[in-house]
């Protein structure tokens, strides 16, 4: 699994484009945020099993990773989001489609594609998938057109088709998934995207009688070469965590139930317990989408005073976006970082990989800010992201409703 910046060549400002990243990855909070807000207002036989590399997008000029699928028998690169739940690749014919260095899907020279229409189970359920009903013309039978908006404001618009997907080694038959005509936003060059959310439509509910309804990862840091994987099933073998799997429950909510959310207990910097009138209440939601974890301004608050009183010594920087805690390490060769936990309900506890405490707004080490920023209101869902899921196999056991962590070097091989 790659970061999907990866393939999209030399970018020549990019301070410019991590600033671009962050401010989009801001506005991804504050539309999870909102959609949180309007929808309030025993395991299966595992068949099959699919391990598939899973990288850094950077290269393809994104903070999010990416996978290579097969679809109708072309290869597509697309993004990895738990936070969301159709899987879309671009299609032609395109009214508006962004450059990728693939060639984008034709359905009309698959012999396995099919149009989904407008009467079907998987077009009524799109207002659950996506907030957007399927929208019909006078055409008999009529296509089933789809939307989905996203929280950085990205977009995609187009018609749903069935199709025959590998993914690793296994093949799945009539994968409902968006055919986007109309797509537009900070994709980076993926050809599309993988929805692992809970929905109906996403690709973990369509495939639960193949993977038992059970996947995983385990995300690498964006540096260098490497590669992790995202293992689809159940198989405990594939994976090469060095500590013991604990599992924490998700917690259940009707009106949040597309959402993967965990019961966010406390949390400790430098083992020094962390106070927080947040912990216990609302939950935090786990997102491979999101990219900067945020929290609740009065844990926030206490987790930058704690960090800053640990971290001592060190030149300020300025602010780097949404990022307010930032240091001049460029004089130093090695520096002291305090370990950060969180702990979930069930005694289950995630330590943040150092690489993902810090994010390197210049190479050379002269602006590093803290990975963490702060939600505009109390009352607001805090949100885990990737940058603090590296180097951690986290496993999504949706049959079971639990969610496990344990630690693990991320490497394919």
């Amino acid at each position: 699994m790659k970061h999907k910046d990866q393939c999209s060549g030399q970018v020549k400002d990019w301070n410019k484009r991590h600033k671009e990243q962050l401010i989009a990855d801001e506005v991804r909070i504050r539309s999870i945020q909102a959609r949180i807000k309007n929808m309030i207002s025993g395991q299966s036989e595992i068949i099959s099993q699919a391990r598939i590399p899973i990288v850094s997008g950077v290269r393809m000029q994104t903070l999010n990773y990416i996978v290579t699928v097969t679809l109708g028998g072309k290869n597509m690169t697309v993004i990895v989001d738990t936070g969301s739940d159709l899987t879309w690749v671009q299609c032609q014919p395109c009214r508006l489609c962004y450059n990728q260095p693939e060639p984008i899907y034709d359905p009309s020279y698959s012999s396995s594609y099919q149009n989904v229409t407008c009467d079907s189970d998987s077009c009524k359920s799109l207002q659950s998938t996506t907030g957007f009903k399927g929208v019909c013309t006078k055409e008999k039978p009529s296509p089933c057109y789809y939307t989905v908006s996203y929280g950085d404001g990205s977009y995609t618009r187009g018609d749903l088709g069935r199709e025959q997907m590998i993914l690793g080694d296994t093949n799945v038959s009539d994968f409902v998934f968006g055919c986007g005509r109309n797509n537009k936003g900070l994709f980076g060059a993926a050809s599309g995207l993988m929805g692992l959310g809970r929905s109906g439509l996403s690709l973990i509910s369509q495939t639960t009688d193949i993977f038992g309804g059970v996947f995983s990862y385990c995300l690498p840091p964006t540096q260098g070469d490497s590669s992790g994987s995202l293992i689809l099933g159940g198989d405990f073998s594939a994976y090469k965590n060095t500590t013991p799997i604990s599992y924490t429950k998700l917690l259940s909510s009707p009106q949040l139930s597309t959402f993967y959310i965990l019961n966010n207990t406390g949390a400790s910097i430098g083992g020094v317990p962390i106070q927080s009138p947040s912990f216990g209440i609302g939950g935090i939601l786990i997102d491979s989408g999101t990219v900067i974890s945020r929290l609740p301004p009065s844990l926030y608050k206490a987790v930058k005073t704690e960090f800053l009183k640990q971290f001592t010594g060190y030149p300020p920087a300025p602010s780097f976006s949404i990022l307010d805690t930032c240091f001049n390490l460029s004089a130093y060769d090695e520096v002291n970082i305090p370990t950060i936990k969180m702990q979930f309900e069930d005694d289950v506890e995630l330590t943040v990989d150092v690489t993902g405490v810090f994010y390197f707004v210049k190479s050379d080490a002269s602006q590093v800010c803290l990975a963490l920023a702060s939600l505009t209101y109390e009352n607001e869902i805090g949100i885990l992201g990737n940058y603090q899921q590296r180097n951690t196999r986290v496993i999504y056991d949706t049959v079971q409703s639990k969610l496990g962590l344990a630690k693990e070097s991320c490497n394919f091989m």
